[in-house]
């Protein structure tokens, strides 16, 4: 028991290092499979520790973890993390044997960031039943690590019931995506990270951060790490950021309702129904922004607030691929 929860806790004591090894670059997929590998493949020789990409079922995003499994036969070191790959169109069993041939290419580099993914995506795009989506999602969990970690073959749940062969075990860090408080206190008890997506920070502060601990508390285990999803905009025109950042928020909260509800639910309510100068306050708690210098000085403040990693993601300004190759060369080059 010992041992596994030493296991547990390397997802966040190795980032204790340096602040690079707790700042990664976010990617999105929606380009072609060979631009997102030579994104990784530049990334690593920067100097970037941590690739983060997620995987919701988009028609023209290619699958992460396929891309995943390229990217570690062209690379070295750096780590590569799903956040996320939504379960309900994949079977524990198969996410677990994938995990497994991830890890056999690129030893202690997978961290399997999980989530139930969008009642739009779930539902209208790929025509499934997400019902109890947190019941769904923990019991998920605990099939892949018996899977993963223990060599578990059988299971008796309310949603999976079987025998699974499994022969040997990988300690592949799991981590869940996380919204609302309960998502962040279900995290808390059961995975080895929690994956924000636009949460507004002083939101993560002081009420995700708690939420997360007291769930590792009430099962006498180690808090898992936060890691914050945040935007980024290396510009200082600031109405230029503020008018994309408004975009990138209704785009949420227009295609995905959980985005909408929670933002009501947290306070901005008034942004959601198009107050611009409430999404003007809002997209601030999102987005840091300014010139390099400005933004790596916000990126430390952040990390000594106590949100434990960081997964940046580019807000584009004026040239996507020269301002993609600065927050790069600017992660890369972090202490």
């Amino acid at each position: 028991m010992e041992q596994k929860d030493e296991i547990r806790q390397s997802s966040k004591t190795v980032l204790q290092h340096s602040l690079r090894d707790r700042v990664g670059v976010y990617l999105l997929a929606n380009q072609e499979t060979e631009n997102i590998l030579a994104s990784i493949r530049e990334a690593e020789q920067a100097g970037v520790q941590q690739i983060w990409m997620g995987d919701m079922g988009w028609a023209n995003y290619a699958d992460t973890l396929t891309i995943f499994a390229v990217a570690a036969t062209q690379t070295e070191h750096i780590r590569l993390g799903t956040s996320i790959v939504a379960t309900y169109p994949r079977h524990p069993l198969v996410m677990a044997r994938q995990a497994l041939a991830l890890h056999d290419l690129a030893p202690r580099r997978l961290r399997l960031g999980v989530g139930p993914g969008g009642r739009a995506v779930i539902e209208d795009w790929h025509g499934l039943s997400q019902t109890t989506p947190h019941s769904y999602l923990k019991e998920y969990v605990e099939v892949l690590r018996s899977l993963l970690w223990d060599g578990a073959t059988a299971y008796q749940g309310n949603f999976f019931k079987g025998v699974f062969p499994s022969t040997r075990t990988i300690q592949v860090p799991l981590l869940i995506s996380a919204l609302g408080a309960k998502g962040f206190q279900l995290a808390g008890e059961i995975a080895d990270g929690a994956l924000s997506y636009l949460c507004p920070i002083p939101y993560l502060q002081q009420t995700a951060l708690p939420a997360l601990r007291a769930g590792a508390e009430g099962k006498a285990r180690p808090a898992p790490p936060i890691v914050a999803h945040v935007l980024v905009a290396l510009s200082t025109n600031e109405a230029a950021v503020l008018a994309r950042a408004r975009q990138w928020i209704q785009f949420a909260a227009q295609s995905f309702e959980q985005y909408a509800h929670f933002f009501a639910q947290i306070g901005w309510e008034s942004a959601m129904h198009g107050d611009e100068k409430q999404l003007d306050a809002l997209a601030r708690t999102i987005v840091i922004s300014g010139d390099e210098t400005s933004v790596r000085s916000q990126v430390r403040e952040l990390i000594a607030s106590g949100l434990d990693e960081l997964q940046l993601q580019l807000l584009p300004i004026a040239s996507e691929a020269k301002e993609q190759r600065q927050l790069i060369q600017l992660i890369g080059s972090l202490e």
